[in-house]
């Protein structure tokens, strides 16, 4: 595993650092402290309708499988006539997660296929105020993640390039349609590729795959350099633009990505055998605090966070972002960095899978 060309001051400040456990989503109650949005998808205009715990649970569309791992699928099974939509999930964290923190998802299976549009983002407490960061998005047969901020009108992407960004930099502008975009480069990084490839799962930095449910993540000197790298600065101050985050998982169909709902939508659900996540865990990491007050709420009351972008993780099974105050690196794998210093998003060079748009910080 590579480490990222950073100057020795910083890798020095960030491999010093160590994080406590604040969360572990796993098992049999994985969905436990996560809320499930009940209503149609009224944020990117999908053909689908989110389930509520109740109708997801007993329609298993959100379950614990019999490897222990949590299952959030589309409805496969429905002949789907015109007019109507399939059933989907929306899940968001019930705890926002403050400056500091470094979110690890094992992935291991992503959803995929034309029309599908799954989502691992965050998002804050009032959008675009508090932000948006795009961890896993993509949307149809796409091959490759692409990663994004959404911000408010001020913050832009810095060019040329951080020299550690494997990526490459596309929009400038986080306030505009898709947000400040960089676009994965690694192959199997979204979809079919990451599912085939295993996650990457013999690249994940040892640091993590050694770590457990209780564990502290003591270091982070195996990381590798970013996918994607947001540096604070002048061109976007990002204590300013994000506030505290919450976690958010979804798949939608279409959207507004074009006329697809005739072609894709309509008709037998069996299309849909590979639009659902499988995930091991989701675990949050931070050296400072971090809320444990529930979200503004749950279902069409919630507070709407705008339209999602696009986005998708590195084929790697380990997704990761942090969101921190006094870092200046984070490492390999899917995940992003969001830090003042910088967001950064990382995989390892065996993780395949994307990163797209980075909706609500």
């Amino acid at each position: 595993m590579c480490l990222s060309p950073l100057h020795g001051r910083q890798l020095g400040q960030v491999s010093a650092a160590s994080f406590n456990l604040v969360k572990d989503y796993s098992g049999s109650t994985f969905f436990d402290e996560w809320d499930f949005y009940g209503s149609w998808d009224n944020l990117t205009l999908g053909d689908v309708n989110w389930l509520d715990r109740t109708n997801a649970t007993n329609e298993k569309l959100a379950f614990v499988n019999g490897a222990n791992n949590a299952i959030l699928k589309v409805d496969n099974t429905t002949n789907v006539i015109w007019q109507n939509k399939h059933e989907s999930i929306r899940i968001t964290t019930q705890k926002e997660y403050a400056i500091g923190t470094i979110w690890i998802a094992d992935i291991v299976h992503m959803p995929f296929g034309c029309s599908v549009w799954p989502a691992l983002w965050t998002k804050g407490p009032l959008w675009p105020n508090d932000g948006e960061i795009d961890i896993i998005e993509g949307i149809n047969l796409m091959q490759n993640n692409q990663m994004a901020l959404h911000t408010q009108s001020g913050c832009t992407h810095v060019t040329p390039a951080p020299a550690n960004q494997r990526g490459t930099s596309a929009q400038l502008d986080c306030s505009i349609d898709a947000g400040c975009t960089v676009l994965e480069t690694a192959a199997n990084s979204y979809g079919a590729g990451f599912n085939g490839a295993g996650g990457g799962r013999a690249n994940i930095p040892k640091s993590i795959s050694s770590s457990t449910p209780t564990s502290v993540l003591a270091s982070i000197d195996d990381w590798g350099p970013p996918a994607a790298s947001y540096p604070s600065g002048a061109t976007c101050d990002i204590g300013k633009f994000f506030g505290a985050q919450s976690l958010v998982i979804d798949i939608t169909l279409c959207g507004t990505t074009g006329k697809c709902y005739d072609d894709n939508v309509v008709g037998a659900g069996d299309k849909y055998n590979e639009a659902y996540f499988e995930i091991k865990y989701v675990r949050a990491y931070s050296n400072s605090d971090v809320s444990s007050s529930p979200t503004t709420g749950s279902g069409a009351s919630a507070t709407t966070t705008g339209q999602t972008s696009v986005n998708t993780t590195k084929s790697g099974t380990k997704c990761c972002c942090a969101f921190g105050r006094r870092f200046d690196y984070f490492g390999p794998l899917n995940f992003i960095v969001v830090v003042r210093i910088f967001i950064g998003i990382y995989q390892s060079s065996g993780c395949v899978g994307q990163f797209e748009l980075i909706p609500g910080w």
